[in-house]
């Protein structure tokens, strides 16, 4: 495949770097907990020679097999990859050596690996072999690519993303509970999409009694791990008979809880296979337990109250609602969001950087909460 020979040079490394970032979504429920990682060969007369993306149970990073599939095409070209190289010996030899091996003679890459064990070691690894390193182009597209990754490996805890369906009126069920189904098949099938992305899922105790979920990945992909399902339940009222607690072979099951470890209620969902977490209920230390679980993402999908904590204490850093056109009206009919909420218009939850896109006939709206500065 050759480029335009009209297209300019920077054009041409942008044109490569967002196929680079193209290939690294093939993994996407693949390389948990890893990073999205795509790479892109070009040789010296400005033709692609190789191509890769990472998969966590491949013994090979994206560049290793790109410039396998470039062969001695890559002497003298140049490696469009979406993350930084990893300079380190870990699951798989260092990039940067077969980078500098393969004789490559330019790197280009978006965005800085935040692993401490990675962070600016690429790059300076290459730079020491006489290799010119471009690090910024397209960094907000590569940085939003693995958003999950980064926030994990900066923070400790899990990226959170907050999804529910909603009527234009703001309700998430009728007054009576029923809540099936708010959106059409098309926005539901997007919602599959959402879980395969993620590590867990999470919803509040209201929620499991409510619709008796099951809560699983059904968007028929691949999965490098089982979407984990996580159930906030202060009181433990749970009953073992649910959906979630009759399918833990299907996918685990952890409930955190502010009840006693020896109860009658914690035996009962122990015996089923679910895992009950005392103790933690307070939803930072929850986050914190899923981190250290290596759970990079989250995405939580109500009910209210649950969503209400979340906001309130400022730990959602993404949101998504998927609005259907019906009116259910009624003063008991559930809303949104619960918590505390805003006093004042000018204290109100602002969100950034929106996407739109209909689905049959609802539409999601996407986007990121603003930090308190910029409100």
């Amino acid at each position: 495949m050759s480029p335009k020979s009209k297209v300019s040079t920077t054009d041409f490394d942008e044109l490569m770097t967002r196929r680079a970032l193209e290939l690294a979504t093939l993994g996407i429920g693949q390389v948990s907990p890893g990073p999205l990682v795509g790479t892109v060969i070009v040789d010296a007369r400005g033709e692609i020679v190789g191509e890769g993306f990472y998969l966590y149970d491949q013994k090979k990073h994206a560049e290793t097999l790109a410039l396998e599939q470039a062969g001695e095409r890559a002497r003298g070209g140049t490696a469009y990859v979406s993350l930084e190289p990893h300079a380190h010996q870990g699951r798989t030899p260092p990039c940067t050596e077969a980078l500098i091996k393969a004789g490559i003679k330019r790197v280009v890459a978006p965005v800085e690996d935040p692993n401490p064990k990675v962070s600016g070691r690429g790059f300076a690894h290459l730079r020491d072999a006489g290799i010119e390193v471009c690090a910024d182009l397209l960094a907000e597209e590569g940085a939003r690519l693995n958003e999950t990754y980064i926030h994990y490996l900066r923070t400790g805890r899990p990226f959170v993303h907050l999804k529910l369906a909603v009527s234009l009126d703001g309700k998430i069920a009728t007054r009576s509970g029923d809540s099936r189904w708010i959106t059409g098949e098309a926005a539901r099938a997007r919602v599959h999409e959402l879980r395969h992305q993620y590590d867990a899922i999470m919803v509040g105790g209201g929620t499991v009694r409510a619709d008796d979920p099951l809560l699983t990945d059904r968007s028929g992909r691949k999965r490098q791990r089982p979407l984990m399902r996580v159930v906030i339940d202060q009181c433990l009222r749970m009953s073992a008979d649910s959906q979630l607690a009759q399918t833990t072979d299907q996918a685990p099951v952890a409930v955190f809880t502010r009840a006693e470890s020896a109860t009658a209620a914690v035996s009962e969902l122990q015996s089923r296979g679910v895992e009950v977490i005392s103790g933690k209920a307070n939803l930072v230390d929850v986050l914190t337990e899923l981190g250290g679980r290596s759970i990079q993402s989250v995405l939580v999908e109500g009910g209210a109250t649950l969503a209400g904590f979340l906001v309130d204490a400022g730990l959602v850093n993404k949101i998504s609602f998927f609005i259907a056109p019906m009116i259910i009206g009624g003063d008991d009919a559930p809303s949104a969001i619960g918590g505390a909420g805003a006093e004042k218009i000018a204290e109100a939850l602002q969100l950034e950087n929106i996407h739109v896109q209909q689905y049959g006939r609802d539409i999601e709206v996407t986007g990121y909460p603003k930090s308190k500065d910029e409100r």
